[in-house]
């Protein structure tokens, strides 16, 4: 059968760069479901409440500013070594439509911890509107797929091998969803330690959460040790953020609980 040859996009070979380098990390998935109905109630106040990409990013940062073992690489050159980060990098995965084409690209949010929730949830919303060129991330990584492929790859075996460069290019976490297009699973793949992935918030509170782990840099038991956390801090610290957005001219009315 007669076919039509198409040159890859910059968009697809940065994917394609992204699967080849993702393929060689062992990764092992532990997914749960988190009771999130303190959060849901008080994000469910606000008129235009931040997304949960904004509120996962910094809830995982808080979690890894008290485990170094959150924030820290596996890196393979010179030697086999692990590499502590002093912050949590989030690299947030942003679908784009370029040019009629679907695409995703990367975002980074250093140090989601240190930052307000507006301002995680901004960053965001401005790598979802911006033209992509106003993208700092974005323009980096598109610059290197444009090389020829020999350059290509040194370019991305510096960035996997490099320490430095490890966390500038792939974080300490990585962040996808498809929630917003309805209910299903996501089980991506990463060069970094840790992949998290959500589904979308149920009315009972649920909020399915999958996160994908290096083992060769940690184990099952202090991954659902850092789930149980998560939790916590997003119904307590996150819930506690999302209260002090309220505005009571321009936002719902308290929700009235059942039998209170």
């Amino acid at each position: 059968m007669r076919g039509k040859i198409r040159i890859l996009s910059l968009r697809r070979r940065l994917i394609a760069d992204l699967m080849r380098a993702s393929r060689d990390v062992p990764l092992i998935t532990y997914q749960r479901s988190l009771n999130l109905t303190p959060l849901a109630l008080a994000r469910g106040r606000l008129a235009a409440p931040p997304g949960f990409a904004a509120i996962v990013a910094k809830a995982w940062a808080l979690v890894a500013r008290d485990q170094p073992m959150l924030r820290t690489l596996v890196v393979d050159f010179p030697f086999p070594h692990l590499y502590e980060l002093p912050r949590s990098v989030a690299m947030i995965a942003i679908a784009r439509d370029v040019g009629g084409e679907d695409c995703v690209l990367m975002q980074k949010v250093v140090g989601a911890d240190e930052l307000s929730l507006r301002c995680v949830d901004a960053l965001i919303r401005e790598a979802q509107t911006a033209p992509i060129c106003n993208v700092p991330m974005f323009r980096k990584l598109l610059r290197i797929s444009a090389l020829p492929w020999p350059l290509r790859r040194m370019v991305w075996w510096g960035g996997m091998a490099l320490a430095r460069q490890k966390a500038n290019f792939f974080g300490s976490v990585g962040l996808s969803s498809v929630s917003a297009l309805g209910a299903g699973d996501l089980y991506p793949i990463s060069p970094g330690p840790y992949m998290l992935s959500y589904g979308r918030l149920h009315d009972d509170g649920r909020f399915d959460m999958v996160i994908r782990f290096d083992h060769r840099l940690i184990d099952a038991a202090p991954i659902a040790r850092a789930m149980t956390r998560l939790e916590q801090v997003l119904n307590t610290t996150i819930a506690s953020e999302l209260q002090a957005m309220y505005n009571p001219a321009t936002d719902l009315p308290p929700v009235r609980v059942v039998g209170a």
